[in-house]
Formats: structure tokens, sequence, C-alpha cells
């Protein structure tokens, strides 16, 4: 049988804090005040006691509010498998039908609007979890907004559903701290919390309190950036809601959660003092060799997440260093390399990639090779099934491009492709349109090079623009400026790399090398000339060597110090 302290009769004004019906009378004669935690003792005069709760008991919580039908449907009482009290019920107002029934139970959550007029209620039945709306929804507050006011509280917490916000209540007990929650869960919070942001606003402190799952996060960060973040706290959970740690009596690692809640950042931006862990548990990045020292000195090798772009002239020999990079890749290391060389077949293709084994360009015929050593070529290099390759059949549309590169990456496992040559794409475009395409095709590749992870080299054209009077042919200096088309490869570009040679030098060895100028170098900073190139027309090879310029300056030193003048 019910106590007489426990038996709730009646809602009445609070002296205390003002509130019309937050101040709940029981049977014994005591009264608590639910919106500010007022406890007055029952009269110590029967007489007094009984007359109190005579002219209280016509004022029982059945009134049908004047704007809507909506009615107070039976007593409170506690929702045990929530682990709920009844104090908690009934100051939200909370009751049940049917409790002696489990398959028909429903329970009743009351809105109310700013006046305090009762103006709907979310019934759910209890077995099937499904709920409805009875009454007006439109001029409905957040779910307790009416028992609480930031006059005498200055924290607000919010929560996704009425079971979590009077669960969070519950664990706030014997404190009585303001807890709401929205009406239509993750999928209406940023509505509801627009429609109440005066009132949320008004709070010192913001606790958003969402569930632990995607829609719950996503729904906690939107309805954060609805007001000024130093104010927002996210609650983190790490059980699936609140009720859950009420379930499992995990108050004191639910309070651990609260308190611990960090003020609210908008997504993508860190806070310095939030960064010692990136220190303590820094990540060694791969970085795998070029195959010329010069290039490693200042690069310190290539890295995934990188789009590399290399440039030159017509005829300087980008496809060939192209190449040897593929070359050197599948020899020493174990990754995969994706080849679009756009300009050439599947067979010249194939045939560069042996001749740099063979040390014999195969394509050539004065190369005489025998099978035998053209099998052991191929075995060496695409008989590995480490180099993949599109037969493009001259499509270079955009679109199809990057879907080549985005199959080559996540389909194939290439860690590294090699794209040769990005002008060939727009080569049918001019103007502002061929501008427009580079910057369109240089923005999906940089993302495909974060999201996949991989190491794309990148070759690209020049305008005929240089700053001397020889172009870039008879080995004129290139600079950034002079990329084709537009700005954005430089700007999308970790690195960028220049090839210089004078095609048309008189001296046959001079004519063969080839300076690789660093451009752009957004991992160390360093640019300049990295290395020197000498292409054997025999062998086809490209071997690093020293500085020509250099080494003709200590020829001339010698030859001048033999003569006393």
């Amino acid at each position: 049988m019910q106590k007489e302290n426990e038996r709730f009769v009646t809602h009445l004004p609070c002296k205390q804090c003002g509130s019309r019906d937050n101040n709940a009378l029981y049977g014994d004669g005591h009264q608590w005040c639910y919106g500010c935690s007022t406890y007055i003792a029952p009269p110590k005069d029967p007489k007094e006691l009984q007359e109190l709760l005579e002219n209280s008991d016509s004022k029982t919580y059945n009134t049908q509010q004047h704007k809507t039908n909506v009615v107070r449907l039976g007593p409170s009482k506690a929702i045990t498998d929530r682990k709920i009290s009844l104090k908690t019920c009934m100051a939200y107002r909370v009751t049940t039908t049917n409790d002696d029934k489990p398959n028909i139970q429903k329970h009743h959550y009351p809105y109310f609007d700013k006046d305090g007029n009762h103006v709907a209620t979310k019934v759910r039945r209890v077995a099937t979890k499904m709920f409805n709306f009875e009454g007006k929804t439109s001029s409905a507050l957040l779910f307790g907004q009416q028992l609480f006011s930031s006059t005498n509280n200055k924290v607000l917490t919010i929560c996704e559903g009425e079971i979590d916000a009077m669960s969070v209540y519950e664990m706030f007990a014997p404190k009585s701290y303001p807890v709401v929650s929205v009406r239509t869960g993750a999928g209406g919070a940023v509505s509801d919390c627009k429609k109440q942001f005066e009132y949320i606003n008004s709070f010192e402190k913001i606790y958003i309190c969402f569930d632990n799952d995607e829609a719950g996060r996503k729904s906690a960060r939107k309805v954060a950036e609805l007001f000024p973040p130093k104010k927002v706290f996210i609650v983190n959970l790490t059980l699936k809601d609140p009720n859950e740690y009420l379930l499992q009596n995990k108050r004191n690692e639910f309070m651990d959660r609260f308190y611990g809640a960090q003020n609210y950042t908008p997504e993508g931006i860190i806070l310095g003092e939030n960064t010692w862990d990136l220190i303590a548990n820094e990540k060694v990045i791969e970085s795998v060799p070029y195959p010329w020292d010069g290039m490693n000195k200042m690069t310190y090798g290539m890295r995934f997440g990188e789009l590399c772009t290399y440039t030159a002239g017509s005829g300087i020999g980008k496809s060939s260093v192209m190449r040897e990079l593929a070359y050197h890749i599948i020899k020493y290391t174990e990754h995969s390399v994706g080849c679009l060389f756009l300009e050439e077949s599947i067979e010249r293709t194939t045939k560069g990639i042996m001749s740099i084994h063979a040390n014999k360009p195969l394509h050539l015929p004065f190369a005489e090779a025998t099978m035998e050593e053209k099998k052991q070529s191929w075995e060496a290099t695409l008989g590995t099934k480490k180099i993949r390759m599109w037969d493009h059949f001259g499509s270079t549309d955009i679109d199809n491009i990057i879907a080549k590169v985005q199959y080559l990456a996540s389909g194939l496992d290439c860690k590294f492709i090699i794209l040769d040559h990005l002008t060939m794409i727009v080569s049918a475009m001019v103007g502002d349109n061929e501008r427009r395409a580079i910057d369109s095709i240089m923005t999906r590749l940089r993302t495909l090079v974060q999201e996949q992870n991989i190491h794309l080299m990148l070759v690209s054209h020049l305008s005929r623009r240089t700053s001397s009077d020889s172009g870039h042919e008879e080995g004129a200096i290139v600079s950034l400026s002079q990329l084709r088309g537009s700005h954005g490869i430089a700007q999308l570009s970790d690195f960028c790399f220049s090839l210089e040679r004078n095609g048309q030098a008189e001296d046959e060895d001079k004519r063969n090398q080839t300076t690789i100028r660093i451009l752009k170098n957004r991992f160390s900073g360093e640019t300049g000339p990295c290395c020197w190139l000498q292409w054997d027309k025999d062998t086809g090879r490209m071997q690093e060597i020293s500085n020509p310029k250099q080494q003709s300056n200590e020829d001339f030193q010698e030859v001048s110090d033999g003569f006393k003048i």
C-alpha cells in the first residue's frame, strides 16, 4: 500500500520561486517544489492538515486546458523498467495508463506552451515503443522547459528524448538541475532548438547530451553551432544513451563524462592544447626514396598523400623520367604503380619500362635483344603484377580519367599513380574553359590523393612564354607562373618539379643533360636545382651526375692555375 508521504495530491504555486505549479503536495501534507527544490514540512495541527488537503483536492491535475482538449490521463507512477522514480515522473508531469496491463500500457509525456498551458502529449506505447502526439504541437516548448528558467539556474542540459532527460535529472538528484529534451529526436533537434533559441541561450552554459550514435553525434554538432561556442559543451557518452548509465548503475561514470565535457569547437578547429597526443604518439611517415640522391636530399623522398607535378617543354624527357620512377618503385618497394600514359600505346609503355631493366632501348631498331632477354625483362617488370596500365583508346574525358585513377587506387591497390599528362585531358579547350577544366580536375585529383592516401605523379606542360630569349626546349629556366592553363596546378600540388634541358646544344653531352629543379616544396621548403641527369642513348637510361656547371668551373680553375699572369 502506498504511504501517505508518497501519495501525490496536487500541484500548487511555489512562494519561493514563483512557479505556478512546480510545487507538489503529498498525502501527509508535506510539499516539494521541483523547480527550486524547496521543502515545506507538513502542518503539525491535524485540522490545518485536513483543511489543506480538502481545499487542494479539487485542484488535482486532471484539468482540461481551454486551448486544447488535451487532458492529464492517469496518475504519475515510477517507470521501474527504466529506473525513473516517482518524484522525477511527477516533476515532469509524466503519467501512466493501463499500468496493470503491460501489453497496452502507455506513458504520457506532457508538453506545455509559454503560458504554462498543457497543449500536447506524446503518448508512448511501452510494448511496441511506438509513439504519437495528441494535441497541438505548434506552440509546444521543449519537454520539461516549463519547469526551469535561467533566473535561478546557470546550466541547461538538452537531451534527445524524454526518458533520457528524466534519466539525467534522476542522476542529478537530490539536486534538481534543469534538463529538457527535444520533441522529435535527433532528426528534429535543430528545428526545435531554433524555435527555443532565446530560452536556451539565456543560460550561461549549455550541455548537449544526445545519444552515442552517428545520428546523435551529428545532430549534437548541428545544435551546438546555433549558439556561441564558448557556452556550449557536448557530452561524449561511451554507453548508448543517458538512460543506459542509469540502468547499469553507472551514475558516477556519467558524471565524469558530463563534467569532463569540453567546450565545443566547430568541426575541424583544433585547439593547440589538445595536440600533445599527436606528438607523443607521432606516427612514422613512410617515405620511399627517389632513384636520385640529389632529389632525396631536398625532398626526403616520396610520401603517400602527396600530389607531385612534373613539368617541362616538349621533348625534354618527362615520360622517360616517369618510367624511371615507375621501375624504381616496383624494383625496390612492395608497392604497385598505376600508369596512365595518355600519349603512348600500351606496347610503348611496356617496352619503355622493360628497356630500363634491360639497359637497352627495346623500342628502337638498333637495340638487339634475344627473346630470352626480353622475357627476363618482362618478368622483372610487367610480370611482377605490380604495374597496372590503362588502354585509353584516345578517351580523355575528365570523369573517365578520375574514375580510372579511383579504380587504380581503391580497386587495384596502386599506392603510386602516374598521370602523363594533364594537358592532354583539356587539350581541346581554350581560354577560360581550359582554366576551369584544369581547376576542376586538380581539385578532384587532390581530393582523391587525400581520400585514398596515394602518391600521384602528374605531368603537365608549360606555356610557351619564358623569362629569357631562349625557349624551354633550349634549356630556359622554368618558373611556376609558366605552368600552362591554371594557377590551381601549383596551388594544389605538394611538389612542383621542372625538367630543363637544352635539346639544341651543339655538344652532345650537354644536349642530353637534364636539370631537375624544385619549384615548390611543401614538405621542407627547399627549392632550386636538386639533381642533374645524363641520358645515355645506347642504354636509354638516365643516370645522376654532379652539377655540370660546377664541373666546368672546376675545369676552368685548373687550367687558369696553370698560367701565371
